[in-house]
Order: C-alpha cells, then structure tokens, then sequence
C-alpha cells in the first residue's frame, strides 16, 4: 500500500489520521456531543481510542483511507475512503461526521469534492458509493445535494453501537457521473466562496 496522501483544498484539509488527533477529534466531536446521535457512529471519550486504532489497522490493511478534517489549524472532523476494492476499482465514502458548528458550511462540499476528485482521478475508481442509516435524513439530503444516485434500502444491514439493528440506504456515484457532479460541486462552492 502506498503512503496516505493528504487531500488540500482552497479551506479544507483532510489530513491522514493518526494517534496524536485524539483530543482534538474528541473536541470537534463535543461540538454538539455527536456521540450522542443514535444515526451514526461518533468517537466518544470512551470509544476514541478504538475507533482510532480501528482506523489506522484497515490503512495498515490497505482497506482504509481515514482522515481528519481540518479548516484552518482546527480539526473539525473526520471521514474515510473505506472497503477500498483496487481490484473492482470501488469504494465507499463514510463514518463522515463534521463539528455541529460547522454543519451546513462548505466544509462538506469541499471534503467530497477533494475525496471524489482523488477516487475518480486519482485511484481511478469506476464506483463511488455512501451508505446511511435510513432514519438519517440529514445525511440522505446531504449525500443526494452531492448529485449522489441513491439506489435502494439494505434491510438489517449493520447493528449500531447502542445494539439497534439498522437498515441501511445505499448511493453511487460512477465514472460516468462525475463530470456533471464535479460541476456541480464546484459551482455550489462558488457560491459559498462570494
């Protein structure tokens, strides 16, 4: 597996996690105590070290591309390319969570429009897909706002931390897709930028 790349953009950066971002991934995650949402999965100040470690072992593994989301000096958050296919050149983009103050910014736009530009021409990917618990509707809005495909309902699909079973919502987008999406992309950007 090659060396991570850190992703940089005009106001973001998504730099490879790594141990030392612990207190600042937990104080981005207090930011509306994020943990707390039933939704998705959140570092917690008991959970952050696994999650963490967990993250850095699928790298190791060449499955994982984890990363923390940083505007200006700050960490805000943090994403991942995860179940990297090189063989099926696909990928998914998830465990994406953003400081609640920092929700409905640019920050996500940029974040996808650096993560799919590198899937697309950099990894060479085919595929990109999202997956979201299907009672996150947030998340289902932001994923369909990126010019996403959404493509149906994985019953059962995971169980949640809390024990939940959660049904899953699955969304793509392809090679043939990201011309009109990276337009897309660019142009809302733009309009966030004046």
């Amino acid at each position: 597996m090659s060396e991570q790349l850190t992703l940089t953009g005009p106001r973001v950066t998504l730099r490879p996690i790594e141990r030392s971002d612990r207190d600042d991934l937990l104080r981005a995650a207090a930011d509306g105590e994020l943990w707390s949402m039933r939704v998705t999965s959140v570092p917690s100040p008991k959970t952050v070290d696994d999650w963490i470690d967990r993250a850095i072992a699928g790298r190791d593994a060449g499955t994982m591309l984890p990363y923390v989301t940083i505007v200006g000096d700050a960490i805000v958050g943090s994403t991942r390319f995860w179940k990297l296919d090189r063989q099926n050149r696909t990928v998914e983009i998830g465990h994406t969570w953003i400081a609640q103050n920092w929700q409905r910014s640019f920050v996500n736009s940029e974040a996808k429009l650096l993560m799919l530009t590198y899937a697309f021409d950099g990894l060479g990917m085919n595929r990109v897909q999202f997956m979201t618990h299907a009672q996150n509707e947030r998340s289902r809005v932001a994923i369909l706002r990126l010019g996403a495909v959404e493509e149906g309902l994985l019953r059962k699909e995971r169980v949640m931390p809390d024990g939940h079973v959660r049904d899953s919502l699955v969304f793509s987008i392809t090679d043939d897709d990201w011309p009109t999406v990276r337009a897309k992309l660019e142009a809302a950007l733009q309009r966030h930028r004046t």
